[in-house]
């Protein structure tokens, strides 16, 4: 897509105008991404000078939580590549993250006022989600409640706030193409949870059913341990490493209960509620990412 050139131009171009050679390297070492937040603004808003200057500050955002990300979760690969902590240090990975968030919030003072405020707010969420689900690592958690908060902050709240700036920008309905965003990415990460137990590790591209052994009591964990008797057992495995027979154990499980039919039924149910959120719009490419992603194989 020729827009997605401009959005990474208008990005080099924000970090040139900084001044400073190692800035630019390091973007330059980025692993790029599916610019997932750029499309879904392109596809509300049109191509303008604008819409891709949002773009292009809602990519640095994502990029500066994603380096932060990487030095939390000690992750030394990032989309297949090295990531930049481990190719300098977690102090290079925080600072540039640091520094992508600046430059991005300074780029959004220039912008429409309501806009700035829908992109920054979401930031703040996102920084609260990603420490709730920190601590929700500490014990095994039970709470649908709690995992729904932190998946919409750490997730869903930026690819809202993109939605709804860009219906803004566009002078479109921005409740309705917020709900539309908030349910995409919950639904995202619900289809990102359920991955990680229906797919091999081969397909993943990193090893399957590492969400539970690193303390993340997703979607299909919470159903489970709901459903099933075998409670303490599911406890007992808890940041474990999973030999085949507990691996296979749980799957079967969450077959069985019905764990697994109802975590799919619960994505597939906020994809349509967002395709009808944006139904009179008739934004056919919206309505496709939407089907695309509660419809795969799982």
């Amino acid at each position: 897509m020729e827009e997605l050139l401009q959005v990474k131009q208008q990005i080099s171009s924000f970090i040139e105008e900084i001044k400073d050679e190692k800035s630019l390297k390091l973007l330059s070492q980025l692993p790029e991404g599916k610019m997932l937040r750029s499309k879904l603004i392109l596809k509300i808003a049109g191509v303008s000078k604008e819409s891709i200057k949002l773009c292009a500050i809602v990519e640095m955002i994502h990029a500066a939580s994603l380096l932060h990300d990487d030095v939390i979760d000690e992750a030394d690969t990032r989309r297949g590549k090295p990531s930049i902590n481990a190719l300098y240090d977690n102090k290079t990975s925080i600072m540039f993250g640091d520094i992508l968030y600046s430059k991005a919030f300074t780029e959004l003072t220039t912008m429409d006022k309501e806009v700035a405020y829908t992109v920054s707010n979401a930031v703040t969420l996102l920084s609260i989600g990603e420490m709730i689900d920190v601590d929700l690592t500490e014990s095994f958690n039970t709470s649908y409640d709690k995992y729904l908060d932190m998946i919409y902050k750490k997730t869903a709240s930026l690819i809202e706030a993109s939605a709804k700036a860009a219906a803004i920008l566009s002078g479109k309905d921005k409740e309705a193409f917020a709900l539309y965003g908030k349910n995409l990415g919950l639904a995202f990460q619900m289809v990102d949870d359920l991955l990680d137990i229906t797919q091999d590790s081969q397909t993943l591209g990193k090893p399957a059913m590492l969400d539970f052994v690193e303390g993340k009591v997703t979607i299909p964990y919470l159903l489970l341990h709901e459903k099933i008797e075998q409670k303490q057992k599911l406890e007992s495995l808890y940041k474990k490493e999973l030999d085949q027979t507990q691996s296979a154990w749980i799957k079967e499980q969450m077959i069985q209960s019905g764990a697994l039919k109802q975590s799919i039924e619960l994505a597939q149910n906020l994809g349509n509620e967002a395709i009808e959120a944006i139904k009179e719009y008739n934004n056919k490419d919206l309505e496709n990412i939407m089907t695309a992603m509660i419809h795969r194989e799982f």
